[in-house]
């Protein structure tokens, strides 16, 4: 998917180990609390690593870290460990946390993050993905302000993701297309029934999400994210196609893809339609996005909360 917390969290720990090694000899010191800190299935509320067994490993004899010479270095794995939490403490690591739900939900710097209206004037590409409209786990519509000049057009209006994820707003020989790659194993696409006329078009696709959305991931539960939902593509205010999808993607599109609006960067969302950079050959008037979060009742909060309680205590 793209999102890995093993490697945000060994990230984390080699910026706190790198400073570990000793002038003489290169030691590395890997333990349970590592991978018990890589794992993804323990509780947000843990704040203890289990008992720990510590390795320690000369890099300069044992670069594949074969050998463990913890036993015949007992002073060593106590000063590395402390230096290890000595530095975890500076940098306020600790508690460490195992979960993933409640890291994906918690706010991040975002250009977008609590917009539900945003409104583009003029084509752009080239926006990262944490400044992109997030389509995931929501409702939305998309609205496509365009003029089509004399011959028809073709080429995209706006795209968010690649070749492994995402979707494609974009005419395809004159035909208005909504597409959504699904992880380059299936692609699921709207499509007019014929080529738009020369003149200015309102072209929007709306999608109602069926889901409880992304915050059921604070009680460290996932059952609100890649639920399905119905999507419809309109011309000119006329249904021209709807179709449901079973599921959806559920936390995240590709993070090396972008956001474009008049053409696509990079690889394109369904290389049986188009090759990018697919410039938009129509006159881009303006182009609308509209979310609608699902917002979780107090009901579903204190379900969610019972859930989280009995996940804690062990109880199925």
């Amino acid at each position: 998917m793209g999102f890995n917390v093993p490697i945000l969290i060994d990230r984390l720990l080699a910026q706190q180990l790198k400073d570990l090694s000793l002038i003489g000899l290169d030691f590395s010191i890997e333990s349970p609390v590592l991978r018990w800190a890589r794992s993804i299935c323990g509780s947000s509320r843990s704040t203890k690593p289990p008992k720990q067994v510590f390795q320690l490993y000369d890099l300069s004899k044992s670069w594949n870290q074969y050998e463990d010479i913890a036993a015949q270095h007992p002073d060593k794995v106590k000063e590395m460990r402390q230096l290890f939490v000595d530095e975890a403490r500076k940098y306020q690591v600790f508690p460490l946390d195992a979960s993933v739900a409640a890291r994906v939900v918690s706010p991040k710097p975002n250009l977008t993050a609590g917009l539900t209206e945003l409104v583009y004037m003029r084509p752009m590409t080239g926006v990262p993905q944490g400044d992109a409209p997030f389509l995931l786990d929501t409702s939305y519509t998309v609205t496509a302000d365009i003029t089509v000049p004399d011959g028809g057009a073709e080429g995209m209006i706006a795209t968010s993701g690649g070749r492994f994820a995402g979707w494609g707003f974009y005419l395809l020989k004159g035909k208005p297309v909504w597409c959504w790659n699904m992880l380059d194993v299936e692609w699921i696409r709207w499509e007019g029934p014929e080529a738009l006329a020369p003149g200015q078009h309102i072209i929007e696709f709306d999608f109602k999400y069926d889901g409880l959305g992304l915050g059921t991931l604070a009680f460290n539960n996932f059952s609100g994210i890649g639920k399905g939902g119905t999507g419809t593509l309109k011309v000119d205010g006329k249904v021209v196609d709807t179709k449901r999808m079973e599921k959806t993607i559920p936390v995240i599109l590709q993070w090396d893809e972008s956001f474009d609006i008049g053409q696509d960067t990079i690889t394109g969302v369904n290389d049986a339609d188009y090759l990018p950079p697919f410039p938009l050959t129509a006159k881009f008037n303006k182009l609308t996005i509209k979310i609608d979060r699902p917002q979780l009742s107090q009901e579903e909060i204190k379900k969610l909360e019972e859930g989280m309680k009995k996940a804690a205590l062990g109880i199925q």
